[in-house]
């Protein structure tokens, strides 16, 4: 989604009034979700909340993220099912912190007790795209590149969407768009900065899971602004359903690094167990 020029839209479109932009989307879902991408991508902050399922396990978020220079959030994340259901954070809320470079949870007491009374853990992007490869370099790319925008550049960049219709979403009437991805371009379309041997990898990957296709559903309010984000594709693992409500764009986000003496890395973690 990111490097795809989805809000510069087509020469010319500076002349044009905002009547004229206006009746222009409403004939065209591309030219509809143009100006949703402009509008979302210039707010640059917003609340966020979601629900993601994939195969047994389930999650739930909650919280506001500003990515108008890289990505800062602070989360409220809660896991339950599949491999995290054995976990003692299973079921219970976990405060997450998101920067630029790395991403902090917060494993309860439980891991403090087991890590010199280290509460977060701390998941550098460099280092996990060293561990992880071409998956690693995705989730650095992602983690360092999103916005609620990218998901509606996602769908332009396919040149295959339609409306169907109005809905209200969390008391907000809103156009739902929808369209379908080949898995085959997700790679692609979804990275900035990843090197061609690394997206050649990374579909390798994508093809093994079996997933072949993913759908995306988009809500856009009068506002012009994304309010609602579903997605969903089925894989080896079981099937992937996510979806996230945006509100209060613009609100204040302040992320503040955990005190480092609170903090485990990541790969010492793992050298411990080793």
């Amino acid at each position: 989604m990111a490097g795809l020029t989805a809000c510069g839209g087509d020469k010319g479109d500076s002349d044009k009034s905002s009547s004229d932009k206006a009746k222009e989307a409403a004939g065209s879902p591309l030219a509809a979700l143009k100006l949703a991408s402009k509008q979302t991508d210039q707010q640059h902050s917003a609340k966020v909340e979601g629900t993601t399922q994939m195969g047994t396990q389930n999650s739930t978020m909650s919280g506001a993220m500003d990515w108008a220079n890289g990505m800062h959030a602070n989360m409220t994340i809660t896991q339950k099912g599949g491999a995290v259901e054995s976990s003692p954070l299973a079921g219970k809320p976990m405060q997450a912190r998101y920067t630029p470079d790395a991403m902090f949870m917060n494993l309860g007491p439980e891991f403090a007790a087991q890590a010199g009374g280290k509460h977060w853990m701390k998941y550098d992007y460099d280092t996990l795209a060293k561990q992880a490869g071409a998956s690693g370099e995705f989730l650095k790319d992602q983690m360092q590149n999103t916005d609620p925008a990218r998901s509606v550049q996602l769908l332009i960049a396919t040149g295959k969407v339609k409306s169907v219709g109005t809905e209200t979403v969390k008391g907000v009437k809103a156009t739902h768009y929808t369209g379908t991805v080949e898995v085959s371009e997700l790679a692609k379309m979804q990275s900035k900065d990843l090197s061609q041997s690394d997206l050649e990898a990374l579909q390798k990957q994508l093809e093994t899971s079996g997933m072949e296709t993913e759908t995306i559903d988009l809500w856009i309010d009068g506002d012009n602004l994304l309010v609602k984000k579903r997605e969903q594709a089925e894989s080896n693992n079981g099937k992937y359903d996510s979806t996230v409500f945006y509100s209060d764009y613009g609100t204040k986000v302040t992320v503040e690094e955990p005190p480092a003496s609170d903090t485990m890395n990541f790969e010492d973690a793992l050298a411990q167990q080793s």
